[in-house]
C-alpha cells in the first residue's frame, strides 16, 4: 500500500521498479551468496535469484550507481548535529539557541559553520535553508538572529534529502528486523507502541508525547556520538558506523483490520464461554521486536 502510493504519485511505474529489483537481486547475490573459496557463475546466481541467464550477465557488466551521500546531506547533516550537540551552541536546556547572524563574541551562525568547513561561505548555506524552511530570522537584543526550526534531524524540505533519508532509514530499519528474524547475536534495536480504538484528540496528544521524547532521546545519542567520533577519527578500528531512528504514524483502521479485530473478540468470547482463559478486550497492544 504505501511504497506504491509513494511510488505510483512520483511517477515511478511497475517496469522501472521491476528492472531496479532485479539490479538489486543480481548486486545481492553476487556480492554476498558465493560459496567459500570459489568464484560466483552467473548460473549460481540465476538459480539464487529466479533472474534469467542473459539478464544477469547484462546486469554484472552495467556499472552500478553510486550511493555517495548527496553534498547537501552531508554538510546539512554536519551542522545540525553540531547545532543540537556541542556545549557551545545549546542553552541551559539543552536546546539549540538562536544564533547570532554576524560574527561576534558570542556563539554565531558564521562560528557554527566555520566548525564544519572553512570553505563554505555562511551567507550561501543561509539562503538556502531558509528557501527550506529549517531555520527562521528573529530579532533578539536589537540583532538579528538564526533560529533552528523544531529540532529539524531532517531538512524540513527538499526532495534529494528527504529521498536520500527515506532510503536510508528503510535499509537500515529492514536490516535491522531481518538480523533479528535470523537469530542474530546480540539482538538489535526494534521497538514500537501501538494501540487502537482512539479518538483524533487521544493520537494528537500521543504523537506531541512522541515527539517531544524522541528529541530528547535523538539529542542524548548524537551528544555522546559526537564526543566519541571525535574520538576515534583516525583510528584503524574506526570503520563501524551506526543508526538510530524514531518514526510516529496514525491513520484510520481498514476494514480488513476491523474485521481481524471482531474475529479475535468472537474467538475471546468463545474461550471464556468453554472455561478457556480470556484475554483483555481492549485495543492496546504493544509491539516488542529485537
Amino acid at each position: 500500500g504505501p511504497l506504491v502510493r509513494m511510488l505510483v504519485s512520483h511517477q515511478i511505474p511497475y517496469p522501472f521498479l521491476a528492472n531496479l529489483l532485479k539490479t538489486v537481486y543480481v548486486e545481492v547475490a553476487d556480492r554476498e551468496f558465493a560459496l567459500p573459496g570459489r568464484p560466483q557463475t552467473i548460473s549460481r546466481v540465476s538459480l539464487l535469484t529466479g533472474v534469467h541467464r542473459k539478464d544477469v550477465k547484462r546486469l554484472r557488466g552495467e556499472e552500478l550507481e553510486s550511493h555517495a551521500i548527496p553534498a547537501s546531506v552531508s554538510l546539512g547533516a554536519q551542522l545540525v548535529a553540531r547545532w543540537t550537540g556541542v556545549a557551545e551552541f545549546q542553552g541551559s536546556d539543552g536546546r539549540p539557541l538562536p544564533l547570532a547572524r554576524q560574527a561576534g563574541s558570542g556563539p554565531n551562525f558564521e562560528r557554527l559553520i566555520q566548525s564544519v568547513s572553512k570553505d563554505i561561505r555562511p551567507r550561501a548555506v543561509l539562503d538556502e535553508w531558509l528557501r527550506l524552511g529549517v531555520v527562521r530570522i528573529e530579532e533578539s537584543s536589537g540583532q538579528e538572529c538564526v533560529r533552528l526550526n523544531a529540532e529539524a534531524f531532517v531538512l524540513a524540505s527538499g526532495f534529494d534529502e528527504k529521498a536520500f533519508y527515506l532510503g536510508r532509514n528503510l535499509r537500515d530499519h529492514i536490516a535491522s528486523a531481518a538480523h533479528n528474524l535470523a537469530g542474530g547475536v546480540p539482538s538489535l534495536l526494534e521497538r514500537s507502541v501501538y494501540y487502537d480504538e482512539l479518538t483524533a484528540e487521544s493520537v494528537r496528544e500521543l504523537r506531541e508525547l512522541s515527539e517531544a521524547k524522541a528529541v530528547e532521546a535523538l539529542q542524548a545519542v548524537n551528544r555522546r556520538a559526537l564526543v566519541l567520533q571525535a574520538g576515534d577519527v583516525g583510528k584503524p578500528a574506526a570503520g563501524q558506523r551506526m543508526n538510530f531512528g524514531v518514526y510516529f504514524n496514525e491513520d484510520e483502521r481498514n476494514e480488513d483490520e476491523r474485521n481481524e479485530d471482531e474475529r479475535n473478540e468472537d474467538e475471546r468470547n468463545e474461550d471464556e464461554t468453554s472455561g478457556g482463559e480470556g484475554g483483555a478486550s481492549g485495543g492496546g497492544r504493544q509491539g516488542s521486536d529485537g
